[in-house]
């Protein structure tokens, strides 16, 4: 049987290396959450985009949003 030393089995990190790789990792986690958002919300955002155009108003926009958001969370249970 081989054995190996420790030192390849379980390479050594350095302090600041583990803490930006884990401050990126972190980063990508949220990248990821946000375009899963943007993506779950692009129906809605298009709704609001086209109600703002033919109204001008922010406020139908804001409620053309939240009505389509709602309906597509009701819609998809």
């Amino acid at each position: 049987m081989l054995l190996l030393p420790l030192e390849l089995l379980i390479p050594s990190f350095s302090s600041p290396e583990l803490v930006i790789f884990a401050i990126l990792v972190i980063i990508g986690i949220v990248i990821i959450m946000v375009l899963a958002a943007v993506i779950h919300f692009i129906l809605p955002i298009i709704a609001a985009v086209v109600v703002w155009f033919l109204t001008g108003s922010l406020i139908y926009a804001g409620v053309a949003f939240l009505a389509v958001a709602i309906l597509q969370l009701l819609v998809r249970r």
